[in-house]
């Protein structure tokens, strides 16, 4: 038995990493600036939960001790949350390593060093601190997830148009199995590579068009597709497939078998 740390566990990631993490039989401390209460949805039973925060430092060391490993699944989409999101990342792991953690494992984006949008950027940033850092990491960058294209398609149909960007293909990931390669890599044998980089995506590569039709059979929406042109940097970076890596192949959920498991919700 062992014990991890998980950042941002109370998120989408962070809630499987956790749930896992005790079927697997493991101790479990979350990192969460609001913490849930027993009996709150999302709360484990068996997993300790510290209200803690990476932007100024305060309860971390209570909520790492002890832990061989952390889990970094934190996000920082807007606000200080973004600008301060590879600072934070730092002052967890200094804080780790004051802590006699061994191993620090971080959730990032595929490429994103290759995209000009903020969120991408914090993430590469990021990266950059963890390997700089003095303890053992690697960096899991997955593709996006199922749940990142739902959401685009659900708010496209509330107004009637679900936009499409001409030229993008996506190997989405169910968030489940993102979580399962991030507690592999948790897991690994030590390297004598101190800082390593792990890719993961999903099990089919889909036009986005295709997916759109795909999440209006089992939502049942009749909103129409509406094929728009992306310009710049982060349009050309999805038609040239950058956003792909079908090499890395990882887990069997494909996006219609993750929206088959949710249609009474979609």
């Amino acid at each position: 038995m062992t014990r991890i740390c998980v950042a941002g566990g109370t998120g989408q990631v962070g809630r499987e990493v956790v749930r896992q993490a005790l079927q697997l039989g493991h101790e479990v401390s979350v990192i969460s600036r609001y913490p849930p209460v027993p009996g709150d949805e999302g709360a484990y039973d068996g997993a300790d939960y510290y209200r803690a925060d990476v932007t100024t430092g305060e309860g971390l060391a209570a909520a790492l001790a002890g832990a061989a490993v952390v889990i970094d699944c934190l996000e920082g989409r807007s606000g200080r949350g973004l600008k301060d999101f590879a600072a934070g990342g730092a002052r967890l792991l200094n804080a780790a390593n004051d802590a006699g953690v061994r191993k620090a494992v971080l959730l990032s984006i595929i490429n994103c060093d290759q995209v000009p949008l903020s969120f991408y950027r914090s993430k590469a940033d990021k990266e950059g601190r963890y390997a700089a850092s003095s303890l053992e990491t690697v960096t899991v960058r997955a593709t996006q997830f199922h749940s990142l294209l739902a959401q685009l398609f659900a708010a496209g149909a509330r107004v009637g148009l679900i936009p499409v960007i001409k030229g993008a293909r996506f190997q989405t990931i169910a968030p489940g199995e993102a979580a399962s390669a991030l507690l592999e890599a948790a897991f690994e044998k030590p390297s004598q590579e101190l800082h390593r980089l792990r890719t993961v995506g999903g099990p089919a590569v889909n036009g986005m068009a295709e997916l759109a039709e795909t999440w209006k059979n089992f939502s049942g929406s009749r909103a129409r597709l509406v094929r728009l042109p992306l310009p710049g940097a982060t349009g050309r970076y999805l038609r040239e497939g950058g956003n792909l890596v079908p090499e890395h192949r990882y887990g069997t959920e494909t996006f219609a078998g993750w929206l088959a498991k949710r249609a009474d919700s979609l």
